[in-house]
């Protein structure tokens, strides 16, 4: 059987566009969602057209045997000459981790912001009090405190990809603000909305642990008086 120059034409562009469409999304053994993909390819290509730099997410079942993840890192951006940042995460592992290959693309964003298990500095500083630990406060994470999240059975990829596409976003956008551009693509307040979500539960627990606390102190203190 021929082909004719019409099918090898579309076969190419075919080929062309799914090698485009993993571009950005480097590597997904986890998630394996066509809108996943195209939101993080969709965003990844305009930082990279307006900046160029290249923003690439690292969605793994698990790392290596014997690697860790920055090993891992180290490993992969090896393959690229462009500026670039890796956002990695390893299911498996329970691991998550950003890697540029030039120094100097760290001052475009907060790592150790992004990368915080805490949202808020109200929680922060109520974390610090617990373990009368102040020495480090930082705060505004926006990857780990929504993996910690329980979730729902059948819910799971659903948590992954909202985080790490927050996170994915997040370094984006600072970018962005950092070079001074607008990013058509950016998530903006929808990403603050997880963020505050996030918040409101956390501060509920405080608050019910706070009411329990005041109310098995009245307890006790009823008690005593009433043996008194």
């Amino acid at each position: 059987m021929k082909f004719s120059r019409g099918l090898a034409a579309l076969i190419f562009a075919v080929l062309f566009q799914t090698q485009l469409a993993a571009q950005y999304l480097y590597k997904d053994e986890v998630i394996f969602n066509p809108k996943f993909n195209a939101e993080v390819n969709k965003l990844g290509s305009e930082l990279y057209e307006k900046t160029g730099i290249s923003l690439k997410l690292l969605m793994l079942k698990e790392l290596p045997h014997s690697m860790d993840i920055v090993s891992y890192e180290k490993e992969v951006i090896k393959e690229f000459n462009e500026p670039t940042i890796l956002l990695t995460f390893s299911e498996m592992d329970a691991q998550v981790d950003i890697l540029a290959n030039e120094t100097s693309l760290y001052k475009y964003f907060d790592k150790k912001q992004i990368l915080s298990p805490v949202s808020s500095p109200v929680q922060a500083f109520a974390i610090a009090l617990m373990s009368m630990d102040f020495s480090d406060m930082t705060s505004g994470g926006t990857i780990l405190p929504l993996l910690a999240q329980k979730a729902k059975k059948g819910t799971v990829l659903g948590k992954y990809s909202g985080s790490m596409f927050n996170g994915y976003a997040d370094i984006a956008e600072q970018i962005a603000q950092s070079k001074n551009i607008v990013l058509v693509n950016a998530i903006g307040s929808a990403n603050q909305t997880s963020i505050f979500v996030v918040k409101i539960i956390f501060y509920g627990i405080i608050l019910i642990g706070i009411y329990m606390y005041i109310k098995r102190r009245l307890f006790y203190r009823r008690q005593r008086l009433e043996q008194e």
